[in-house]
């Protein structure tokens, strides 16, 4: 059995293991630390994997190695006289799904974010080892992944609903596409995900606020609640990434807020993609309401919108106790929180921003999403600095957004003595 070691000259991590009878050693770059141990020993199991399965290919792990090299030339001879093996044979050696899902598991979660690592951990452990757990990998067919497809319409979904919703369908046969490609191209065999396409998604019509309702709802929603949705309405902020907001990327000189963190299942996570990192210009209505909400919570947490002890926000309570009631009690349609970020997409679309100008205000790489998406809300492509939403909102505006407060922690402001009756007089 293989070990992890240090040389002592390098104080480098090496691997040691034994192939084809001999004593390998090869060292690598990485120094001593726990993370690096485990990502040593992660490759070890898998090195040992393979050479148990007989797909170790010294010179793909350790190229230029001096045992590379041997091993090679040995390889060669011996092919000379071997006969020609079918390239039909799989050489899985029997090993199970289950036991191949784990492996590759470990090989890519170290790619994911957390959330992405638990969703794949969960689907996995749900759905694909009841039903493939025990079958060996290279005997699974076409015919069996389209009866567990099957079989997922029929589980019961959330709040009693009869089936698995077709995205979440595509989402648990993902993993098991790539699973799958990934075994049959390590051990030589044709996939059965063959000519398998993803499920139909029927496309959901956005359904934003108008201004009027805005209005409505900035006015009547909780003061301690003001900000925040003013905020959300006026920025497009995605929720995990208004309630993983920290004052740390506020920039009041600059006016801007850099999205660069989000609240994902209760905990700091990075951004959706690499696009979601952006800096979002704050609209007057936005800079006021991050001012007040500084006099808030500026000093008492690290969070813009925190709870009375100093942490994030849980959106399912806000949800639940705040903005579906406030919704019934305006007799507006009942509509997801996710709903404001659509709303902010087509208040600015309506003023006449460049469209180019809005997709970086909301994340987007390109401007393809904001046409398809929200293409019959295009009037014109005439602005593109955000000066047209502004002087909207600076008519339209409820003014509890627009009230100012005194003390800020922006750029100094120039006080203004206020004139004695004489000197008003003169």
């Amino acid at each position: 059995m293989g070990k992890v070691r240090v040389r002592p000259e390098t104080g480098r991590l090496q691997l040691d293991f034994g192939y084809k009878g001999a004593r390998c050693r090869e060292q690598t770059a990485l120094e001593d630390t726990s993370e690096n141990r485990k990502k040593v020993e992660l490759l070890l199991k898998r090195i040992e994997a393979e050479i148990t399965l007989g797909t170790f290919n010294y010179q793909t792990y350790f190229p230029g190695s001096k045992q590379a090299l041997k091993f090679e030339t040995a390889a060669l001879n011996a092919s000379k006289a071997a006969p020609i093996a079918s390239p039909a044979t799989s050489n899985s050696a029997g090993i199970t799904f289950k036991d191949f899902a784990d492996e590759w598991f470990g090989e890519n979660e170290v790619r994911w974010r957390r959330s992405q690592r638990k969703t794949v951990r969960s689907t996995i452990d749900k759905h694909l080892i009841p039903a493939f757990g025990d079958r060996a990998v290279d005997q699974i067919t076409k015919a069996d992944i389209l009866k567990l497809r099957s079989s997922l319409a029929k589980v019961p979904g959330r709040k009693n609903k009869e089936g698995l919703s077709t995205t979440r369908i595509n989402h648990i046969l993902t993993p098991l596409r790539m699973i799958l490609n990934e075994a049959a191209d390590r051990f030589n065999f044709s996939t059965p995900y063959q000519n398998i396409k993803s499920l139909k998604v029927a496309r959901t019509d956005i359904d934003p606020f108008t201004l009027d309702e805005v209005n409505r709802i900035l006015a009547t929603v909780r003061p301690d609640f003001t900000d925040y949705y003013i905020v959300r309405f006026f920025t497009g902020m995605r929720t995990g990434e208004i309630d993983g907001l920290k004052w740390k990327y506020v920039d009041f000189a600059r006016r801007c807020i850099m999205v660069r963190e989000t609240i994902v299942m209760g905990e700091d996570d990075q951004t959706k993609t690499d696009g979601s990192r952006r800096d979002i210009v704050m609209s007057e209505p936005v800079f006021q309401a991050m001012q007040r909400q500084y006099q808030n919570t500026g000093k008492r947490s690290v969070y813009v919108f925190c709870n009375r002890e100093g942490l994030p926000l849980d959106n399912k309570n806000v949800t639940n106790r705040v903005w579906y009631p406030l919704l019934r009690h305006l007799g507006l349609t009942k509509r997801r929180p996710y709903q404001t970020r659509h709303t902010a997409a087509t208040l600015w679309l309506g003023a006449g921003e460049n469209p180019e100008w809005i997709a970086r205000q909301l994340g987007h790489t390109t401007t393809e999403m904001l046409f398809r998406v929200y293409s019959r809300y295009v009037p014109n492509l005439t602005r593109q600095d955000g000066s047209a939403f502004e002087r909207l909102l600076a008519s339209s505006i409820h003014p509890i957004a627009t009230k100012s407060v005194l003390e800020v922690p922006g750029p100094a402001k120039k006080k203004t003595i206020p004139k004695t009756r004489n000197q008003a007089s003169a």
